[in-house]
């Protein structure tokens, strides 16, 4: 499973990479937000998606992604009251990157988590045009516009469902590797808005994982990768994506070369990432690795 993170999800990209040389390939993905965009590509070609994945994102700048002055946001909003930020830069970088326009192209099984607004839960999108469903995924409300899927108004996931658990045990799944690309701050300093919301953002996206993961790892092995150490970096910056694939897959190489399988249970601390260490233990080993019973999802 891959996560929401923006930016972020380039410590995805490192993640792969040590997945990949350990041996490790899924069976099924499933992704939130800009989990999903990476997911799909993996989704699309197993064997060469981190090569693809890094090209793409160490190509990638934030004027890409958002408009690089102030006019144009104050343009969109007097043209538009449900977001500030036209999605075509998202969507310029999701056809460029795909090898697949229909679901029915990928590779492996693939599904993208929303939110949808209507129910006011998560809804799982796994069939149809491919790139709606990526738009909808990482539709961060307010900021992207809401991307509307065979009559429901969707909008990013990450609210309800930013680390995809439940939607991948619910889509049989006998394992689970999480791809969480959260990055901890090196301090928890509120000294302004954006750190504030940043902050509280963090802060629920660790209590859903707390509240998934007792369930989840009572039935099959949950490996949570390890990340990368604490940085300054702000969800919308690129200039540091070169170093959190590196730092990714430095750290999750060393988790899986100790890494020994043991049956159901939870295999690494999710919640480091999050600024506090979890009460969930933690069944790593010094020695050895079975990585086979790890290839199911991502």
């Amino acid at each position: 499973m891959l996560g929401g993170g923006a930016s972020f999800g380039a410590v995805q990209v490192g993640m792969l990479g040590a997945l990949e040389r350990a041996g490790i390939y899924p069976d099924m993905v499933v992704g939130t937000s800009v989990g999903a965009l990476n997911g799909a590509m993996l989704a699309a070609s197993p064997r060469d998606a981190v090569r693809r994945l890094e090209e793409t994102w160490t190509q990638l700048q934030r004027r890409d992604v958002l408009p690089t002055n102030l006019l144009s946001v104050l343009w969109r909003l007097t043209q538009s009251a449900s977001h500030v930020v036209d999605s075509v830069g998202i969507e310029h970088i999701a056809s460029g990157a795909l090898r697949a326009r229909d679901f029915a192209e990928l590779r492996l099984p693939f599904a993208a988590v929303t939110l949808d607004l209507g129910t006011g839960r998560p809804r799982v999108l796994d069939h149809g045009s491919l790139l709606p469903a990526l738009l909808a995924s990482a539709a961060i409300p307010g900021l992207f516009p809401p991307v509307t899927v065979e009559g429901n108004v969707l909008v990013d996931g990450g609210s309800v469902a930013n680390v995809p658990i439940s939607q991948a045990l619910d889509r049989g799944a006998r394992s689970l590797v999480v791809l969480d690309c959260a990055v901890p701050s090196p301090d928890s300093d509120t000294d302004n808005v954006g750190e504030i919301i940043a902050r509280v953002t963090s802060i629920q996206q660790r209590i859903q994982v707390e509240t998934v993961l007792p369930a989840a790892t009572a039935q099959v092995p949950v490996l949570y990768l390890a990340g990368p150490p604490a940085r300054h970096a702000a969800p919308f910056d690129f200039d540091q994506t070169s170093a959190l694939i590196r730092d990714a897959t430095v750290a999750a190489s060393a988790q899986l070369a100790a890494l020994q399988i043991h049956g159901p249970g939870l295999y690494g601390d999710p919640f480091a990432r999050y600024g506090a260490a979890g009460d969930c233990q933690s069944v790593l080993v010094p020695s050895g690795k079975d990585g086979e019973d790890l290839a199911d999802t991502v």
